[in-house]
């Protein structure tokens, strides 16, 4: 299932968002989605892990197990490996900022993109994986299910996409340019990828 939800983002949103862009944005928008698994898979395993699920406040998580301290081979999360549970969820932390890049495709510098991602995803992500995943969230004592991530990846990514838009204002040329996708064969291959990675975001959860 991990690794189904993997596949979500590279090649599954890489090649839908590079599809929808123009030619000359194609290559930045396949390198973000790269990027954002390799940054955001180190970020979940040295901190981002530890504010999504140890203990803590009914808000955020604390740095217990940062590095992944305390979490060896035979540690369990339920009824699994902790080190599965781990990764499994690291997927989630990388398909959810990568999300984002969809609204910001072309408008953004790369470098200036990866310093966002990398808060965001402290700041952001972090948090509100725990309110609604961890067993002390606040969100979770409410009694909230959220099996296929509608809050944790959908309305905080929508949510974040809508803010970003805002903050960078209107995409140079628009009304004046065309901007018709490059390639929607790329587009359809992509959301394909996301139906079929969709089985394992369900599925697993």
């Amino acid at each position: 299932s991990g690794l189904l939800v993997l596949l979500m983002t590279i090649p599954g949103i890489a090649l839908f968002y590079a599809g929808m862009v123009r030619k000359k944005n194609i290559l930045s928008t396949l390198a973000q989605s790269v990027a954002i698994c390799g940054m955001i898979t180190l970020l979940w395993y040295f901190v981002g892990y530890s504010l999504a699920f140890s203990e803590g406040s009914a808000f955020v998580g604390g740095l217990s197990k940062a590095f992944l301290s305390g979490i060896g081979i035979s540690t369990l999360s339920g009824t699994i490996p902790e080190l599965l549970f781990v990764f499994f969820q690291m997927t989630f932390a990388i398909l959810t900022p990568a999300l984002i890049t969809g609204s910001i495709a072309g408008r953004m510098k790369f470098s200036s993109l990866l310093v966002f991602m990398a808060a965001w995803s402290l700041l952001v992500y972090a948090p509100i994986c725990h309110w609604v995943w961890a067993s002390d969230g606040f969100f979770f004592k409410m009694g909230a299910l959220d099996y296929a991530g509608g809050t944790v990846v959908h309305i905080n990514a929508g949510v974040s996409d809508l803010v970003a838009c805002l903050v960078l204002g209107k995409r140079l040329g628009y009304g004046r340019e065309p901007m018709s996708p490059h390639n929607l064969t790329f587009a359809m291959l992509g959301a394909a990828i996301l139906w079929i990675g969709w089985f394992g975001f369900n599925g697993g959860s």
